[in-house]
């Protein structure tokens, strides 16, 4: 489990809904499935437009679902934060939010955004929040900032074709004792048929779908919220819990995937 820094602790495999909506009711499925195996918490964000169907996925589940969302750059001015929240409480079906991040680096000073999302939590409207796409520097600016230290998390791009953040990102928030949520965690699907990850997979008994996922969580404190559309996938992804990774395996990995050496710009937005 990933603990959070007021004790919640939530499953380290969440649920992605970026370009969902195509296929609402699987998907609205899919979600529940998820639910049910215990992947509670669900990335969704203003920009992607799925809000309302993860509102819909979640009635009668709402104790059971931790909601992530977003607010857009453009819109994290001060009072923009706020009008952005309430917004997407009225999608969401829901009186609160369990964690809302800033989407990336915008125009607007992270203070005003920062102050508009600690007045939100002690109004009860979020439970957390954090960011998403910021790196060490700009990381440094939050925590410096009033109530900074109250960041809850980062969402940022990683997966085995981009591994930059753990040259300094993972130990910097490892040492602030701030989770990492990794977005696209599984490349864009581009990486299954990769031979080593096919290989390791077959001895394994798992897929490189399962593979990937468990390489990603493999340290502590971080989460992988793939995307699933169809409950079957969502099955899949959960059986990735089970699969342990063994040092040679992740030795075999590195060597088809070589990490990081010096620093390397954050990818993503």
């Amino acid at each position: 489990m990933i603990t959070l820094a007021d004790g919640e602790q939530v499953c380290p495999l969440g649920q992605g809904t970026y370009q969902m909506g195509r296929r609402r009711d699987e998907e609205i499925e899919a979600l529940r499935r998820g639910l049910d195996l215990g992947l509670s918490v669900i990335d969704t964000a203003e920009m992607y437009g799925t809000e309302e169907l993860v509102g819909e996925a979640v009635q009668g589940r709402r104790h059971r679902t931790f909601i992530v969302s977003k607010v857009l750059p453009t819109n994290a001015s001060y009072e923009g934060t706020k009008r952005a929240c309430e917004r997407s409480l009225r999608r969401l079906r829901t009186d609160y939010i369990d964690l809302y991040l800033l989407h990336w680096i915008g125009r607007h000073p992270f203070a005003d955004t920062v102050r508009a999302l600690a007045e939100l939590k002690q109004e009860g409207k979020i439970r957390r929040w954090g960011m998403s796409n910021l790196d060490v520097a700009d990381m440094e600016q939050i925590v410096a900032l009033p109530h900074g230290k109250e960041c809850a998390a980062n969402q940022v791009l990683y997966n085995l074709r981009d591994r930059g953040i753990e040259y300094d990102l993972i130990p910097w928030s490892a040492r602030h004792r701030m989770p990492l949520m990794a977005y696209t965690p599984l490349g864009e699907g581009r990486l299954r048929h990769h031979p080593v990850l096919v290989e390791l997979a077959h001895r394994l008994n798992a897929t490189p779908t399962q593979v990937m996922l468990a390489w990603v969580m493999r340290s502590p404190g971080m989460m992988a919220i793939p995307k699933a559309g169809s409950a079957a996938h969502v099955e899949e992804n959960a059986r990735s819990l089970d699969l342990h990774l063994t040092p040679d395996d992740l030795k075999e990995i590195d060597r088809a995937f070589p990490p990081p050496t010096h620093k390397i710009p954050l990818a993503g937005w």
